[in-house]
């Protein structure tokens, strides 16, 4: 199974929402400039996640999406069947007919696999992801902010010895 550019864009666009969640709503443009994803892929995928209540539109001046349900409702799974992406890992696209004479020996495998791809990220909420970006951004403030300097040789403080 392979996630195409459009499950990932698609949850990439909706963590980048939840970032910036109860700050009003978010344009399509700014979320365009910082996560360097077209503005007219954007609208597409932002089309169908309204038509899945996922996301709601602001018009007028000041206009843009917000979520419309809360992060911690929001799966990652919610965002990839919304925008059509099939979490499929069968050659069949689960519809049994693999081989000519019927299913492949492993279609019961690849089945049994869709399911465990879909719990996970089923499991997993749009408010993990927002925690662990913010805890992410905090250990980088932390890195940026330490000193990295080498202490100065033992020899360079005490002076020279010649």
């Amino acid at each position: 199974m392979r996630l195409t550019t459009k499950g990932r864009f698609a949850v990439t666009a909706m963590l980048d929402l939840a970032l910036h969640h109860g700050q009003g709503p978010v344009t399509l443009a700014g979320i365009s400039r910082r996560q360097s994803i077209s503005l007219s892929y954007l609208e597409q995928l932002f089309g169908k996640l309204r038509r899945h209540a996922l996301v709601e539109s602001v018009r007028g001046p000041g206009g843009g999406y917000t979520l419309a349900r809360g992060i911690e409702t929001v799966s990652v799974a919610d965002v990839i069947i919304a925008v059509d992406e099939p979490i499929d890992a069968t050659q069949c696209g689960g519809k049994e007919n693999c081989r000519e004479e019927g299913r492949c020996m492993t279609h019961d495998l690849w089945t049994a696999l869709n399911e465990k791809i879909y719990e996970y990220l089923h499991s997993v909420k749009l408010s993990e992801l927002v925690a662990k970006q913010h805890a992410r951004l905090k250990a980088q403030q932390r890195t940026v902010l330490q000193d990295k300097r080498k202490p100065p040789a033992p020899s360079a403080r005490r002076g020279s010895s010649r």
